[in-house]
């Protein structure tokens, strides 16, 4: 752990959460990640080991609770570390706002489907079972093509064909998603400039974007 050696409350503070993927593990825990395995798949750059010793210091240091429900380790945040959500959403708001540029090395089809699995409105999507999949062009082998899949309520992401039949197909780039999800462009557009394509009946076709949707922070202002 880096030690400043000041009596800054930031530099203590800081003395915890700055290690790298600290506060990307707190975030995960956020937005409702409870088992290792979920936590692996919203940070799916960081080693196994490193998020277990992540986690570990964590829960030292009294910001998250590990308790073993039906023989799996579960993973919730205290009240001390609840109350980082207002840090992790500015700093969200401010990293849209400021830091808009993307790397090619930030572009990451796993994270990406994992995240607009859990934040699209499931409320839009029809009763029935609904599956949607994707196709990246410049993807490169299984990664390529991705599905969601929502039944009685519940989404689910999956690498590989489930095996029923699919109501829409959408293709595009990973980097033109990642955009429209983050709210760098809409859905309007990319229709419109044939960035995306959507290949499914008309009434299915217009309603695409709306099952999918754009992540919280794609109504965060930007800088003209």
């Amino acid at each position: 752990m880096t030690t400043y050696g000041q009596f800054c409350p930031v530099a203590k503070a800081m003395e915890l959460l700055d290690e790298r993927w600290t506060i990307l593990v707190v975030r995960e825990l956020l937005l409702g990640s409870r088992h290792f395995n979920e936590l692996r798949r919203g940070v799916p750059k960081m080693s196994p080991a490193l998020l277990t010793k992540r986690l570990r210091t964590l829960e030292r240091a009294g910001v998250i609770r590990r308790s073993d429900v039906g023989g799996r380790s579960v993973y919730t945040l205290t009240e001390k570390g609840e109350e980082l959500e207002e840090i992790v959403t500015a700093l969200s708001a401010w990293g849209i706002r400021w830091i808009g540029e993307l790397g090619d090395a930030d572009l990451d089809p796993h994270l990406l489907m994992w995240d607009i699995h859990r934040s699209m409105p499931i409320e839009r999507w029809p009763r029935r079972r609904a599956v949607v999949e994707f196709g990246f062009s410049d993807v490169v082998g299984k990664a390529r093509s991705w599905w969601l899949v929502v039944s009685d309520g519940v989404p689910q992401v999956c690498d590989f064909d489930p095996g029923y039949g699919v109501d829409a197909t959408v293709a595009t780039d990973l980097r033109t998603l990642t955009e429209v999800w983050r709210g760098d462009i809409d859905w309007q557009n990319a229709l419109a400039e044939q960035l995306i394509t959507i290949t499914a009946p008309t009434e299915v076709r217009r309603e695409i974007p709306s099952w999918i949707g754009q992540s919280s922070t794609a109504a965060v202002p930007r800088p003209a």
